[in-house]
């Protein structure tokens, strides 16, 4: 016998029930990016206090070096590349750059510049690929998260060129001015900041994703060597090799 059915009291309305897809995209462009920010920053520093020696990249330059100095100077520069773009258009606000050039013109140099720097980063990468898995001594020098994160770099580079055409088909400049305030949402703790990504283009939401998901495996990885840019020997002073005498008649 099934149970009799409770009507609602007066005065007591029903909540309404929120649709699963709104669940994640809140979840996925509302939280998850600072879950990501916040493993990045705090992981880094955690891993650079107790693992410095950790704070590097493995070495198999003597294995097939001249694919891997072209590769590695390709990738690293279309990297850079994309990094500053990515910076600089997704967080400079709409109202600074307006007065010298349009959010159309904006997004026309943005799909060229980073088509082209995309391109030389891609090739790069491929090289890096082909020598680390195609290479039975580079492979056995490999470890597993070296060939995890080239393999999450390739998806996301592929998934970086598929926009294009969609961005190509959205010449109002619509799409890349709701990434932008997404972007600069997080920065500034804006509220619903995952309603500027609902409803695009599934290229544009696994980029986002897959990114995020580059974030969080930062401090477990080799990639936290990109925070160890050797700057700080432009300043360092030189140093002047001096033998010691007695030693010298030690050994003489």
């Amino acid at each position: 016998m099934s149970a009799p059915i409770v009507p609602a009291q007066a005065g007591h309305e029903a909540l309404p029930s929120i649709p699963i897809d709104l669940w994640v995209n809140t979840f996925l462009f509302g939280v998850l990016p600072y879950i990501a920010l916040a493993v990045m920053v705090v992981g880094s520093i955690i891993r650079y206090d107790r693992e410095p020696y950790t704070w590097r990249t493995g070495s198999s330059q003597l294995l097939r070096r001249k694919q891997l100095m072209w590769g590695s100077v390709l990738f690293h520069v279309g990297v850079l590349f994309l990094f500053m773009g990515h910076f600089v258009g997704l967080l400079t606000p709409h109202s600074i750059y307006q007065h010298f050039i349009s959010a159309e013109t904006k997004q026309l140099v943005a799909i060229v510049a980073g088509s082209i720097a995309g391109l030389i980063c891609f090739i790069g990468l491929v090289l890096l690929m082909h020598r680390r898995f195609f290479d039975a001594r580079v492979r056995q020098t490999s470890t597993f998260s070296d060939n995890a994160i080239l393999i999450i770099l390739f998806v996301q580079l592929l998934l970086g060129l598929l926009t294009v055409p969609f961005s190509l088909a959205h010449s109002d400049a619509e799409v890349m001015l709701r990434l932008s305030a997404w972007a600069q949402g997080i920065f500034t703790l804006k509220p619903g900041i995952a309603n500027y990504v609902a409803g695009l283009d599934w290229p544009y939401q696994a980029h986002l994703v897959m990114g995020m998901l580059i974030f969080l495996l930062f401090p477990f990885t080799r990639l936290v060597h990109m925070l160890s840019a050797p700057i700080r020997y432009v300043w360092r002073p030189g140093y002047q090799v001096v033998r010691s005498r007695k030693l010298g008649a030690q050994n003489g």
